[in-house]
């Protein structure tokens, strides 16, 4: 059309307007081409379309092919042109009790350095990038994930690249000096950015697992970035780098491909720090302890600018829920949804989750606090389900107490209409977020390395739609009767004490014990 319109031979009243309000059409949208070639008739010499086919259960199984040497290979089927693989490794800050704090930390940063096959870092991104490819590292409490995404076509230069990238880095000097001030850094961004929650999250989890597994810190502390050397992180490598820890996992490519691919480049490999015997590897399950962590901080001058933040003191209340193994961690997700929340200037209708209890019952009602949300943390071994609330320093107390009589609230009358609308949203999120290849890989990746298999999408949404208000008020009872977990972050000068929140959260109404003050 455009080069019609362009042509300086047609006018302004051409075959294209059709004058007069009636639309005429050239004579190519008709039977034929001026050629009389009928477009019925497929074009000289144009490949043969290939679409995607909605076939039978198998091509949504994910397949699971156990190596020699333990290291398993996990693939998922999806039609597209790019593909998602990467290592698993299980191994994360929880593992850390024997060894210096911080070192997951360490390999996150030092992820796709040189390595025994490649110079440097540059030397690798040119490598992906010849694949269309990019590459990512997190590490978590007990998870470290080294993951690309690229043209399937080049399955076997990436799946070598990860090879060599987890078993052969080179971990120079200068890299790792490097990593200390990238870490450094992160620490002081960290303390000094307007949003709390990584803090939160972290200083819960101190409160709720003293000094055991998923409470150590999953940031590296700063007296720690000196002592961390090659030698300690071989150390920790030799233990926990070792097949049996690992999953290869891959979206979007043949499994048989990923398997002949794992063999050639992962099995008999001899990593760089040797292959000696594995004698200090910590299999101790997570001990719930419960407690207090406070940091008193000045708020009031977090974020600077034309439109400041407040001062805000943020409190976190947590609770311990179930491991993802467990059959009530579904009951405890959809608890979680039904509780929602979120800060005080979102916006939007129910898919924002705009009908939950915390926007309804916390945030509509008590117009000077500006969040309140719920989060559920699991594990393998535990979970951990909390409440982050942030308010004025002067309306702790009151926020407190708010929080607590949510929790009692939690094991009383679920009506119909909001189990529905949390379990509809649960599904919804589930499979909006499974449309998402990396969300997919991450998913394959970590059900193999916890249970050998995975649940597919459609058992799990089966699951979520068995959930009855019943088994709602059965895990809220069994969570209610261990002790909390607090964190506390800003000024701090009327926050209850431990033992006063504790005996809220044991009461029949959530109310704190009332204070009488002589003076005020």
């Amino acid at each position: 059309r455009l080069a019609h319109v362009s042509s300086p031979h047609v006018t302004r009243r051409s075959q294209w307007s059709g004058g007069a309000g009636r639309a005429r059409f050239p004579p190519a949208c008709g039977r034929s081409y001026s050629g009389g070639v009928p477009l019925t008739r497929p074009l000289p010499g144009a490949p043969q379309p290939v679409f995607a086919a909605a076939g039978g259960r198998e091509r949504f199984e994910t397949r699971v092919t156990t190596l020699e040497n333990g290291l398993r290979v996990a693939s998922q089927n999806k039609f597209g042109q790019f593909c998602t693989l990467g290592l698993l490794v299980n191994s994360g800050s929880r593992h850390e009790a024997k060894y210096l704090s911080g070192i997951a930390h360490f390999l996150e940063k030092l992820a796709f350095s040189s390595t025994a096959r490649f110079a440097s870092k540059d030397e690798i991104l040119l490598t992906l990038e010849k694949h269309g490819g990019i590459c990512d590292c997190q590490a978590s409490r007990d998870t470290i994930m080294y993951a690309v995404s690229a043209d399937a076509k080049g399955l076997d230069t990436v799946v070598n690249l990860l090879a060599d990238v987890v078993l052969q880095p080179r971990l120079s000097d200068e890299e790792i000096e490097m990593t200390r001030m990238a870490i450094r850094f992160e620490l002081e961004d960290l303390n000094m950015r307007p949003d709390p929650e990584p803090l939160l999250t972290e200083m819960i989890h101190a409160a709720a697992y003293r000094e055991n597994t998923v409470g150590l810190n999953r940031f590296c502390p700063v007296e720690n970035t000196d002592k961390i050397d090659r030698e300690v992180l071989h150390s920790y490598l030799r233990n926990y780098y070792t097949p049996d820890r690992m999953v290869l996992a891959g979206v979007g490519i043949e499994h048989e491909q990923l398997v002949e691919c794992a063999k050639k480049y992962l099995l008999g490999v001899e990593p760089v720090w040797g292959s000696g015997k594995t004698k200090d590897v910590d299999r101790s399950v997570a001990q719930y302890t419960g407690g207090i962590v406070k940091v008193e901080k000045d708020m009031s001058d977090v974020s600077l600018g034309p439109t400041p933040i407040p001062e805000l003191t943020h409190i976190m209340i947590g609770l311990e829920s179930c491991s993802f193994l467990e059959e009530d961690f579904i009951p405890f997700a959809v608890l979680n949804m039904m509780m929602g929340g979120g800060g005080s200037f979102s916006a939007g209708g129910p898919g924002k989750g705009m009908f939950t209890r915390l926007y309804l019952n916390v945030l509509n009602r008590h117009h000077w606090m500006y969040n309140a949300t719920s989060y559920h943390h699991s594990y393998e071994d535990t979970g951990l389900l909390c409440i982050h609330a942030s308010a004025d320093p002067k309306q702790v107390r009151e926020m407190v107490e708010i929080i607590t009589r949510e929790f009692i609230l939690m094991a009383g009358a679920v009506g119909e209409v909001e189990l529905e609308r949390a379990k509809t949203q649960l599904k919804s999120m589930l499979m909006m977020n499974l449309e998402s290849r990396p969300v997919i890989f991450e998913d394959v990746g970590r059900q193999v390395l916890a249970t050998n298999t995975r649940k597919l999408p459609h058992e799990l949404c089966t699951l979520i739609g068995d959930v009855k208000s019943a088994d709602i008020k059965r895990v809220v009872t069994k969570m209610l009767r261990n002790k909390p977990a607090v964190a506390a972050l800003g000024d701090l000068t009327d926050l209850p004490t431990y033992e006063h929140i504790q005996a809220a959260l044991s009461s029949k109404d959530g109310r704190l014990p009332r204070m009488y003050r002589l003076f005020r």
